[in-house]
């Protein structure tokens, strides 16, 4: 028997305390299981706790549970992602998550669903970043922050060459004052230890300080939808589910702008070596952004001399 099959996986803190289905599940969650999937494993563990008699279960006995559930495959790839998220509950360092993306393809979802699975209570949006900046700054001393990401071009005060695009330009002079306050926030963020999910357009690769993170383990990933149709449909959802406070004709006027803000963030991302979630499923989304969350952690978790050399 090896040494992994007797490694046990603690499922209650305390042996006093009952066998917490909602606390399992979430673990497996951060594996990236969907939340059915996640409980009904959770709901076999209980049972077999409650047959068994113990408080813990092995590895092996987690992965038998899995396999019947999702299949051999699945369940095995699911096992190695619990372990790696035990890497996760053990990191002593700051966690940041930084998720970026144009207006509309789904990032304040993502990154909802993600502090969820992982327990993580403070996600900042950029856009209140700006919002803050609006009430310190003067029109006239910042106007490029007074406009929405995809609307900034109206902020340019400046002449351009008549080759340059004055809505990436616009863009681009909002995304720089604004990395401004998000570097604040990744800096106050590691000062307190505290993990934290930065989302939004801003979220430029190359235009945060990647110098002042120290040994926090910091992921960037930007989310995308390549496919017009498929990401102006968004809008419409969005629309409805906010009774209308994000009206759909203005995001729709502004779709061209938009997907424009969309090609620069994929050409910085591929520039810079930024992940890129394709957001067509957001269960895979979700899944895909765990599961580099979970190697960031494993890979920080490895001992220097190993990390250094890549064994």
């Amino acid at each position: 028997m090896s040494d992994n099959d007797v490694e046990m996986v603690v499922v209650t803190r305390d042996p006093s305390l009952p066998y917490s289905k909602g606390l399992m599940a979430q673990a497996l969650m951060a594996t990236g299981l969907p939340p059915e999937r996640a409980y009904e494993i959770a709901s076999a563990v209980g049972e077999r706790l409650h047959d068994s008699r113990q408080g813990t279960i092995t590895l092996q006995g987690l992965e038998e549970i899995a396999t019947a559930a999702l299949g051999e495959a699945d369940g095995k790839d699911t096992i190695v992602r619990f372990r790696k998220w035990q890497n996760l509950t053990r990191l002593a360092q700051p966690l940041v998550i930084l998720v970026g993306g144009t207006t509309g393809v789904g990032k304040s979802t993502l990154a909802t669903q993600i502090a969820h699975r992982l327990g993580i209570t403070r996600v900042v949006s950029t856009d209140t970043v700006r919002q803050v900046m609006r009430a310190f700054f003067a029109p006239d001393l910042m106007p490029e922050i007074q406009y929405s990401s995809f609307e900034a071009g109206a902020g340019v005060r400046i002449p351009l060459p008549d080759w340059s695009d004055i809505d990436e330009a616009g863009f681009i002079e909002q995304a720089r004052s604004i990395a401004v306050g998000v570097n604040a926030v990744v800096d106050r963020a590691i000062t307190e230890g505290q993990r934290t999910i930065i989302e939004g357009v801003h979220i430029v690769p190359g235009f945060l300080d990647r110098s002042r993170w120290g040994d926090a383990v910091v992921v960037e990933v930007m989310v995308a939808i390549r496919e017009a149709e498929r990401h102006r449909s968004h809008f419409y959802v969005r629309e409805w589910e906010t009774d209308g406070i994000r009206p759909l004709r203005r995001y729709l006027q502004g779709f061209a702008k938009i997907r424009k803000v969309q090609d620069y963030l994929l050409t910085q991302a591929e520039k810079q070596g930024v992940t890129v979630l394709e957001n067509t499923n957001i269960d895979q989304a979700v899944k895909a952004l765990m599961a580099d969350v979970l190697d960031a952690v494993s890979e920080y978790s490895r001992p220097a001399a190993r990390r250094n050399t890549g064994g």
